[in-house]
């Protein structure tokens, strides 16, 4: 069943399919004020890029679109130029068209001038989805499920640290939290809640402004971590949306209060790293959940055995940053083994307690770093390879996890490059090309961090 947040967000979505320009004719009719316009778009790590325009220029943005080049996919996550993916100046630099996704023209409601932002999408001259665009990598998967007369519904869940940004520039400390005796964790605090009280209200007023489901907010386990997280959508496209762009309402509203929120996978070595968690069940043509009752019990283990299967083929999805892969530490409530268990928040895929309607798995080893169109497109490109093979996987693990004799995953970048650009499963799912881009992207990255000399190796050999 559709809530009434999903039932408002779908009825906009089909008005602005109908007739697209009317959508940006009505928000700069209801919006006189307006003085400018970011044009906002997830390069293939998941960082907002784009262009700002004056107001008027919302008119553009849905037909014919406005121009960047198709090499805004070919960057890394400094924005520079990998050359080795040879879509920069071998191609002529050559220019796509970016288009406004549908009820994704809203207010900036942070800004200190009225100001909009339109989040978009990439089309080839030719007017073709670009298909090294990650949003457009996630529409194939989910056409394979509208292919098959199924539906799947997800959430996020995101985590991040809220940090005083000149002590953290100094001494990478949070700032916060730094009198006598141990450091105090405050997990699930409500006093610690009040106290970021006046943020928190600025962010849920901005998400629900930009119509972003926003649910819970909880004090997590680490001195200055919060989650915040949105509510199921039965259209797997916005809930991806919602979490690209609720990462820029929580940036934008804790810079105006002078702080930062950092979403890097691990910014300190003692305490857990941040992580993104996604739910996802599949409904079918009736709108019933295809997980529910004894048969949709091995179904749902289908599903969990394809995630497993391809968790390595994907890794470089969930976790496709250099620091990413310090959160995998045993007992560190990030996965390291290739697991899967009810009620477990120690395993890779865990089945969340509930009653038998909403019964779902959560994939638990993304970073709140990761692409959330990747994150999205491999979890459920993984439980669709699941259900589709009919194969059953190991017993589900039953306390500690980090301790039993299962396949452990790699917490070295190297490795999972090399397991994404030899898969099978990422040429079938999301095409040669795609991989060998995003191999290519994350090579050069670690390249980069490879040939860095640390300030520790300087402060022990000088």
């Amino acid at each position: 069943m559709l809530n009434e947040s999903q039932t408002a967000t779908a009825e906009v979505n089909a008005e602005a399919r109908v007739s697209p320009n009317a959508e940006a004719e009505k928000f700069l009719a209801d919006n006189p004020d307006l003085e400018s316009v970011d044009f906002l778009i997830a390069d293939i790590n998941g960082v907002l890029r784009g262009k700002w325009g004056p107001a008027e220029a919302i008119s553009k943005v849905f037909a014919p679109g406005i121009n960047l080049p198709l090499s805004i996919f070919g960057l890394d996550i400094w924005g520079r130029e990998v050359e080795a993916t040879g879509i920069h100046i071998e191609t002529g630099d050559i220019d796509g068209y970016c288009r406004a996704i549908p009820g994704r023209v809203n207010r900036s409601p942070w800004s200190p001038r009225p100001a909009a932002q339109v989040l978009m999408s990439m089309y080839t001259e030719e007017g073709e989805p670009y298909p090294i665009d990650p949003r457009n990598a996630l529409q194939g998967i989910v056409d394979r499920y509208t292919a098959k007369g199924l539906n799947p519904v997800v959430a996020f869940e995101l985590e991040f640290y809220l940090v005083d940004p000149a002590a953290f520039r100094r001494s990478g400390r949070m700032g916060k939290d730094e009198g006598p005796g141990p450091e105090q964790q405050h997990m699930y605090s409500l006093s610690e809640l009040r106290g970021q009280s006046d943020l928190f209200a600025e962010i849920r007023g901005a998400a629900l402004a930009q119509n972003l489901p926003i649910d819970t907010i909880i004090k997590e386990a680490a001195p200055g971590q919060f989650e915040v997280n949105l509510k199921h959508r039965a259209d797997p496209m916005a809930a991806a949306d919602d979490t690209v762009l609720l990462r820029r309402v929580i940036s934008e509203c804790a810079d105006n209060r002078g702080l930062k929120a950092t979403f890097m996978a691990k910014p300190f070595l003692e305490w857990p790293g941040n992580g993104m968690h996604v739910h996802a069940s599949v409904l079918d043509a009736n709108g019933d959940n295809i997980f529910a009752g004894e048969d949709g019990d091995t179904r749902l283990q289908h599903a969990a055995a394809g995630l497993l299967s391809t968790l390595k083929d994907t890794l470089l999805f969930y976790i496709p940053s250099f620091n990413g892969y310090r959160r995998l530490q045993a007992g560190s409530y990030a996965p390291t083994r290739i697991a899967w268990g009810r009620n477990n928040r120690s395993v890779a895929v865990r089945v969340p307690a509930s009653d038998d309607k909403a019964r779902r798995l959560e994939h638990r080893m993304s970073g709140a770093d990761a692409n959330p169109y990747f994150v999205l497109a491999g979890v459920l490109g993984g439980m669709l390879e699941g259900i589709e093979a009919g194969r059953m996987p190991p017993p589900a693990v039953e306390g500690n996890a980090y301790n039993v004799p299962l396949p452990q995953l790699s917490d070295d970048m190297d490795d999972a490059i090399e397991d994404f650009e030899r898969s099978d499963f990422i040429r079938r799912y999301f095409g040669a090309e795609l991989r060998r881009i995003f191999g290519e992207i994350k090579r050069a990255e670690l390249v980069a961090f490879d040939n860095e000399i640390t300030p520790l190796e300087r402060s022990t050999y000088l």
